[in-house]
């Protein structure tokens, strides 16, 4: 919890009774429904809620801008950043129903009226949205393909609609498609630990 004010030191006391409640509730469910792996449990606010966070470094969302995370897991990355942008609206989807129920679980118990859960692909998934945001599911130009169709084309944030995408590793050969419409933030220039050397932010404009 200590690294999340290290890095948000002007969170509400709202947002950090929220932020410091998370790892028990998600310790509690994944002792029942297995959605972090229990070695990542050690590190839970590092590798999951501050690496969600990093977006919100990238961006202050305006109040009322519309999120869907696609491929959400076990909530990650819109649970932290529900609790960080409490004005801002986020629908949570995943293809399989047992993480989709404690994501819902998790929202119901934190009061975070923001966020909506739902069990679907996001192929099938229909409404409009500001961004999307997910923790790299698949290769970027299928990701692209499948999900598109759900961006908004009405602006109202300092950068373009599209999708933020926290992903790691080598990156070159599935952005190159993408080039006059993305960019790439190294994780490393946020957060000084080692965890983010290789972990990247690709923002595509849609």
């Amino acid at each position: 919890m200590e690294l999340i004010l290290k890095y948000f030191p002007s969170l509400t006391d709202i947002q950090k009774e929220r932020f410091a409640r998370l790892k028990d509730i998600y310790a509690d469910w994944n002792s029942r429904i297995n959605v972090i792996s229990r070695k990542d449990m050690d590190a839970f606010y590092e590798h999951h809620v501050l690496h969600s966070l990093a977006i919100g470094r990238f961006i202050q969302f305006t109040d009322g801008t519309k999120i869907i995370d696609i491929g959400t897991g076990g909530g990650f990355p819109g649970i932290p950043l529900a609790i960080l942008f409490p004005n801002a609206d986020f629908t949570l989807i995943d293809s399989i129903g047992k993480k989709i129920k404690v994501v819902q679980a998790v929202a119901e118990d934190l009061g975070l009226e923001n966020v909506d859960a739902c069990q679907s692909r996001s192929e099938q998934f229909k409404g409009k949205f500001d961004f999307i945001v997910s923790r790299a599911v698949t290769a970027l130009p299928t990701f692209v393909s499948q999900s598109r169709h759900l961006i908004g084309i009405k602006q109202a944030n300092a950068i373009s609609n599209g999708i933020l995408y926290l992903k790691g590793g080598d990156i070159t050969a599935e952005i190159q498609p993408f080039q006059k419409t993305l960019s790439v933030i190294e994780l490393a220039t946020y957060f000084k630990e080692p965890f983010f050397d290789t972990k990247k932010l690709v923002h595509l404009s849609l």
